[in-house]
Formats: structure tokens, C-alpha cells, sequence
């Protein structure tokens, strides 16, 4: 049995879908459970539509809902055509943009959004892919079932970024998606989206379609799990970024993983936990050009001083300096604490005897982590920063390729220097706007000038 996960590039149009449906036709004799996200662009859309709707502008909001509509009852017509089967998936689409069409005005009147509300709203994108998916295989003669991911990917009531259950999706995939991959159906399901025990659907976070993947190919013991996108693999570097980035045809769990927290775009953050925890390759493809090479994922890939470099902006730096903090036990505890009760993660970590600085990409909550921090001391916040991490799973035991790293920045300023525990991520702070051209001389550095 292997998991196929379809980005919304992957099924962003009638075409696209038809493409997906050829690849899962070569996949049949291994099993496939397929997971698809929302058509592409879809789940801006859908978040776009709150936001108006809630700030009074409901004539944009229904406007968008529209769109929508058109957009995916054309993709309907053009996959399956007219008759019966084009009747009945219409109207499912239909009935969940009606629902779509309904939340917008509720937003509307209530005139602020929740995380409840969002979730709502956002997860409705993989509502219409994944029955539009199961029809396209239908019409393809693949024997496809429609399984709604709600009531397998349990998670707790953490709106925006539930927390998955381990141990109940696996019951739930026992009961839902096995006995139809073991009668030689294929299951297709929507990623991303959840649901408590009690129904109330949730969503995993931006991405979630990687780890809502890697969840139900750890439930199902999946011999592997693929994801099919719209770029060949994981590269040395991002190619928007940097000139001359390379595939990489095999890498460790550990260095896919730091790579992924760190900007590359490739998977989602959470997605190689589930795997890395039952052994499971995780492999990355090209859905525009399927017989490509791709990445393999694997805990024995060959180590490396340095695999690949990754960049991301958007970092906030926060410095907490206090006198109190010298020789007092537990300090830190306390200050990591506070970003925990707020749900914000931090990245990058440097510390003093009396001051620790700590980045984190993600200032919903920041302002409330902030006024909590000052209990401890004054504290300052930097913004417009941004985090470049080279790494390599043997990084560690290689100075030279350390200094040469070091080296390679020249001139640039920067703000905090951060080699990991195990030695496998040097991670740079600096200025936001210096993170390409860094990029681009550490990526020549070691890969070779761009031709």
C-alpha cells in the first residue's frame, strides 16, 4: 500500500486532474490511497471571502463565492461531461458552495471571523477537490471511493493548527480506508482538513495536505509515501531564489526535515515526523513529468558536510535581557513557556548570562507573548529579518566547511549565529534583504558558480 498526495498544482484544472488520474492508474498494482489538496488558489480564495465577508464588505465576499462556483462546476463539466454521474457531482459541489455562500453571510453579520469560522470556510477547498478527484478516476476506470477526511484524521479543537490523534486515526483508517484498499478500491480523500470527535471540522495549518499524507500513511503502515507536485524534487537550494540549484536524489529524514522548518517549500514542516517515526520513504515527484527521478527520503541516505541551504524571511527577532536572569534556575523554562501558552514557535535560539534571543516567522500571537516577557525583563523586538540554515548531516564534523560558510557571507551583518545540537543545521540570522544574495554566494560556494 503506498499514500499519493496531489498538491493543488497537481489537480488545478480538468487538465491537471486527468493527469493525476493517469498517474494513479500506474500506481494500482501497489495499492494507492490517494490525498488530494484544494485546486490550486482555491484556499487564499476561501480565507480572502472571510475576510471580506467580515469586514462588512459581503458584495466582494459573494463575488468570490462565485468564482469559485464557476471555477469548479466548469472543471465538473469538463471532466465528466453530462449525464447522471455530471448531475450527481454537480450537485455535491453545489450544495458545499451553497454551505460556502452561507458562512459568508453569517461572517458578514457577525462582523469578525474565529478560528472556528476559518477553518470552516478553508476546508471547504478539499470538500470539492476530493469528490472531483474520485469522479475523474471513475471516468478514467479506476475503482475510486470517496472518503470523507473528516472522519478519519481525528484531532483535537485547536482551530487553525489542530493537533493531530495518532492512535484514533489509525483506528479510524483501520475502519475507513483499509478494507477498501484491501478489496482493491481506491480511497481519495481530502488533506488538510480534520474533524473532532465530536464532527467539528478542523484544519492542520497552511500545508497541511503534506502531513495529513504522512498521518495516514503512518496509520496504514504504508509501504511509502509520495508527494506529487509542481517542481522535480527537493534542490540544493530554491531555484526562485538561487541560479544553478540541482535535484537532490536522496536525502536523510533529518535533513529533509531541517530544510523544510527552514524555507524550503517543498514539504510541509510536520510532514517526515510521521514517517521518520515507522520508517516509512517518503518520495517527491513531478506530477508535469511523472517518470522523473524525483527525491527519496530515508533515514540511511548518505551524509553529507552539506546537503543544501535554505532561506526564509518574515523573521522577527526577540530579545529578553535581564540582570535577575544570572544564575536563576528555571529562567529559560519560564520564557519558553510563554511562547508555548501562546502557540508560537520559535526557531533559532542564542543565549548569555543575562539575555536570550529567539526568532520566530509566525507574530499572530506576538504581541501577547511580548507583554508577558516583559515580566522577566526589558525586552526589544527586531523586525525585518530574515534566516538562512545550511545544512548537511555530517555539517557538524566538518570546520572547514563551517568557515567556509562563514566566509561566504563577507561583509553582511549578522544579527545571531546558531549551530544545532546534533550538528546538522548552521542557521544565520540577518537582514531580510540580504538573505537572496547570501544564498546565492553560499549555493556557489559550494555547488559551483550558476553557469
Amino acid at each position: 500500500m503506498i499514500v499519493m498526495k496531489f498538491g493543488g498544482t497537481s489537480v488545478g484544472d480538468a487538465t491537471a486532474i486527468r493527469r493525476t488520474a493517469e498517474t494513479v492508474r500506474g500506481r494500482l498494482s501497489r495499492g494507492p490511497v490517494v490525498i488530494v489538496s484544494a485546486l490550486s488558489g482555491t484556499t487564499n480564495a476561501l480565507l480572502a471571502a472571510a475576510e471580506q465577508a467580515a469586514a462588512g464588505n459581503l458584495v466582494a465576499a459573494i463575488s468570490t463565492v462565485e468564482q469559485l462556483r464557476e471555477r469548479h462546476l466548469t472543471a465538473v463539466a469538463e471532466l465528466v461531461g453530462t449525464g447522471p454521474d455530471a448531475h450527481d457531482l454537480a450537485a455535491t459541489e453545489s450544495v458545499h458552495l451553497d454551505e460556502l455562500a452561507q458562512l459568508v453571510e453569517a461572517l458578514s453579520v457577525l462582523g469578525h471571523v474565529t478560528p472556528r469560522s476559518i477553518d470552516a470556510m478553508a476546508s471547504i477547498g478539499e470538500q470539492l477537490s476530493a469528490p472531483m478527484v474520485t469522479a475523474a478516476l471513475q471516468r478514467a476506470g479506476i475503482d475510486a471511493v470517496f472518503v470523507d477526511a473528516r472522519k478519519v484524521l481525528i484531532t483535537d479543537a485547536q482551530f487553525g493548527r489542530a493537533e493531530p490523534q495518532p492512535e484514533r486515526i489509525a483506528a479510524a483508517a483501520r475502519e475507513h480506508i483499509l478494507p477498501l484498499v484491501l478489496a482493491g478500491k481506491v480511497p481519495v480523500l481530502g488533506g488538510y482538513i480534520g474533524g473532532t470527535n465530536e464532527g467539528v471540522t478542523t484544519t492542520l495549518g497552511r500545508g497541511g495536505s503534506d502531513y495529513s499524507a504522512s498521518l495516514f500513511g503512518a496509520a496504514l503502515d504504508a509501504e511509502a509515501i509520495e508527494i506529487w507536485t509542481d517542481v522535480d524534487g527537493m534542490l540544493t537550494a530554491d531555484p526562485r531564489v538561487v541560479q544553478g540549484a540541482r535535484l537532490i536524489e536522496h536525502i536523510r529524514f533529518d535533513e529533509a526535515a531541517e530544510l523544510s522548518s527552514f524555507g524550503a517549500k517543498v514539504l510541509h514542516p510536520n510532514t517526515i515526523t510521521p514517517a521518520v517515526s515507522r520508517g516509512i520513504p517518503v518520495f517527491i515527484f513531478n506530477s508535469m513529468r511523472p517518470n522523473g527521478t524525483g527525491t527519496r527520503i530515508t533515514a540511511d541516505a548518505p551524509r553529507h558536510a552539506v546537503r543544501a541551504i535554505a532561506g526564509k524571511g518574515n523573521t522577527v527577532i526577540v530579545k529578553v535581557r535581564s540582570a535577575r536572569m544570572l544564575g536563576t534556575p528555571g529562567a529559560l523554562k519560564q520564557i519558553f513557556e510563554v511562547f508555548a501558552r501562546h502557540r508560537t514557535s520559535v526557531d533559532v535560539v542564542t543565549t548569555s548570562e543575562v539575555s536570550v534571543s529567539l526568532t520566530v516567522d509566525d507574530d499572530q500571537y506576538l504581541d501577547a507573548v511580548i507583554a508577558d516577557l516583559r515580566a522577566f525583563g526589558d525586552v526589544s523586538v527586531d523586525r525585518g529579518r530574515g534566516i538562512i540554515a545550511v545544512v548537511g548531516a555530517a555539517l557538524g564534523e566538518h570546520t572547514e566547511a563551517m568557515a567556509k560558510a562563514v566566509g561566504a557571507i563577507g561583509s553582511v551583518r549578522l544579527h545571531m549565529l546558531s549551530l544545532d545540537s546534533t550538528g546538522i543545521n548552521l542557521t544565520m540570522v540577518l537582514d531580510a534583504d540580504a538573505v537572496q544574495p547570501v544564498m546565492q554566494r553560499l549555493h556557489d560556494a559550494f555547488f559551483g558558480a550558476a553557469a
